[in-house]
């Protein structure tokens, strides 16, 4: 794999995992939410597994934050090693021609 490749590739994860952030943190708003209206109701089932859950999905969140942050430093790293702006502008001046 060529080194452009291997950076657009590394980027398109960086971008996946950016979007499983994303989900994960919406995901625990929608939790507490339910446990915020569950105190009205006071549905014995929800009030006892929704914290569970709750916890379960922020350990989640933040496994995958700490993956992002390090995959992000490797990809910027790899960027800048390998001149990846410079085989951007070679890679459109090639395809012009």
């Amino acid at each position: 794999m060529d080194k452009l490749k291997k950076f657009e590739l590394m980027a398109k994860i960086t971008r996946e995992l950016e979007d499983v952030r994303n989900s994960q943190q919406a995901v625990l708003e929608k939790i507490g939410k339910i446990e915020v209206d569950n105190i009205e109701l006071g549905d014995k089932l929800i009030e006892s597994k929704i914290p569970e859950i709750y916890s379960r999905t922020a350990e989640n969140a933040e496994a995958i934050k700490a993956i992002l942050d390090d995959f992000q430093n490797k990809t910027d790293e790899f960027g800048e090693k390998n001149n990846v702006d410079k085989l951007k502008e070679q890679q459109e001046i090639n395809n012009l021609k």
